[in-house]
């Protein structure tokens, strides 16, 4: 009798192990066939959820790109023709060609004299202008006309650290011209006293031409000293 109990307990092990092996063999209903699935499910959730995280940044960038274009809107375009473009030949003819230069200004002449370089001047044309007078008028009012000019241009052409020799140069420029305009009554003695005698009528006119000197040069004088105080006047700026 006990050998019977202990083959019937031996054939319910046997039926039990075999139960378990065809349970996991058919894995339907185990906890190793569950897995799969729901690690595959899992997967597909989370596809699904990058999917629509992507699909509303995307939402919300084509929103943000539309209020801006919309806060900002583009100029319309121009409906006028554009310049053509000319052919590439021209375009290089245009670039060698040089500009023509312009022309140069003519300006008067403008020398500078020194102060013995006036003097020079003023005697020398006071003297030619006398002869010419004498040989073909002999009048000392032409000669006193033509001599308010020529005290102009020494006070215009002597250079500007000389200005003050312009009125002291032209009464003795004009009593040079004098020697062969001047009656002479014969000897030194004659011309002598022909020369201050015509200086004593003609003194209005030499007292005029050493008057326009005097004028011009004091004009130039004080172009002068502004020109210097704005100058220094610009360097204090820059410097400061």
């Amino acid at each position: 009798m006990e050998r019977g109990e202990s083959r019937t307990r031996r054939g319910e092990g046997r039926f039990l192990r075999e139960g378990d092996s065809g349970g996991s063999g058919r894995g339907g209903s185990g906890p190793s066939g569950e897995w799969p699935a729901r690690a595959s499910r899992a997967g597909a959730a989370d596809d699904d959820a990058k999917a629509a995280a992507r699909a509303a940044r995307a939402a919300r960038l084509a929103k943000a790109r539309a209020s801006r274009d919309a806060a900002s809107p583009r100029p319309a375009r121009s409906t006028r023709p554009g310049p053509q473009r000319r052919p590439r030949s021209e375009q290089a003819a245009a670039v060698r060609r040089p500009a023509p230069e312009p022309a140069p200004a003519r300006r008067f002449p403008d020398p500078r004299l020194t102060g013995l370089g006036s003097g020079l001047f003023c005697g020398a044309v006071m003297l030619v202008l006398g002869y010419f007078d004498s040989l073909l008028f002999g009048s000392l009012t032409l000669y006193s006309v033509l001599f308010l000019p020529v005290c102009a241009l020494t006070a215009l052409w002597v250079r500007e650290g000389d200005l003050l020799t312009a009125p002291v140069v032209v009464p003795i420029a004009f009593a040079v011209g004098l020697l062969p305009v001047a009656d002479s009554g014969g000897g030194f003695s004659g011309r002598l006293m022909g020369i201050v005698s015509a200086l004593a009528t003609e003194a209005g006119w030499l007292y005029g031409g050493t008057l326009i000197a005097g004028v011009v040069v004091l004009v130039r004088r004080v172009r002068l000293i502004a020109r210097r105080v704005a100058a220094r006047r610009r360097t204090s700026v820059s410097g400061g």
